[in-house]
């Protein structure tokens, strides 16, 4: 049984999905003001939110900033539940770090089911909460990252691209895959966000931005040891 907060101002939103949850297993939570998640969520631990945008007291952008930025909430999976259906606002969801963003109306179905494909990744991440590569040291359950045992400062997404691309070190991972892990993007979008995130992550890394490696025409890897590859291109 996982634990899951619902957050929502209306009340019928509210019921409808703690029903299906429930019928899935799930314990539900509810509550239905802004300014009441962080202490819920520090309070009740759950293993994942479900927020609403448009709500009194705080809107849920504001709210998820707050969850992200307390160092006992930010490892906690959220999806976005919201009317606003523009690409724009999903997008600006996706790139603060949520974990997947559902419009409504919605089905119910979809939205267990999202659900459960979140709990199931971050369930394997326990198993594993320090992910070594190089010189490198990611600790997840506190969403910090070391190089040479010093702190990078990583936003949130930007940590998790990082992770997926250390936790399979020499593999090549191509922009579609790392949108569908990072951003939850379920098809090809043409955006420039992957791009954008890579430069920043170099930019934060310094010198040791070396150790991810850009695939034309693919997407990216990351090299535990960068100077093997960069020998061999000197050669070629």
């Amino acid at each position: 049984m996982s634990k899951i907060l619902v957050v929502d101002d209306e009340p019928d939103i509210s019921e409808l999905i703690t029903l299906h949850l429930m019928r899935e297993g799930h314990e539900c939570v509810c509550i239905t003001n802004g300014l009441q998640v962080l202490n819920a969520v520090i309070e009740h631990e759950p293993d994942l939110v479900v927020l609403d945008l448009m709500l009194p007291g705080q809107d849920g952008m504001s709210v998820f900033k707050r969850l992200r930025a307390d160092s006992r909430t930010r490892g906690v999976p959220v999806i976005m539940l919201t009317a606003r259906a523009q690409v724009t606002d999903k997008i600006n969801g996706l790139e603060l770090g949520a974990d997947d963003y559902l419009t409504k109306p919605f089905s119910p179905r979809e939205l267990a089911l999202r659900i459960t494909a979140i709990l199931r990744r971050t369930k394997k991440v326990t198993h594993s909460s320090e992910v070594r590569t190089g010189p490198f040291l990611l600790d997840r359950k506190n969403m910090k990252c070391f190089h040479n045992d010093q702190p990078v400062d990583l936003t949130t997404t930007e940590f998790k691209l990082l992770a997926v691309l250390m936790e399979n070190d020499t593999a090549v991972h191509t922009r579609a895959e790392l949108l569908r892990e990072v951003w939850g993007y379920s098809d090809d979008v043409a955006t420039r966000t992957l791009d954008t995130h890579i430069k920043r992550l170099r930019e934060k890394l310094g010198d040791a931005g070396r150790h991810i490696i850009t695939v034309r025409g693919t997407g990216y890897q990351f090299l535990a040891d960068p100077s093997a590859q960069e020998a061999a291109n000197v050669r070629a």
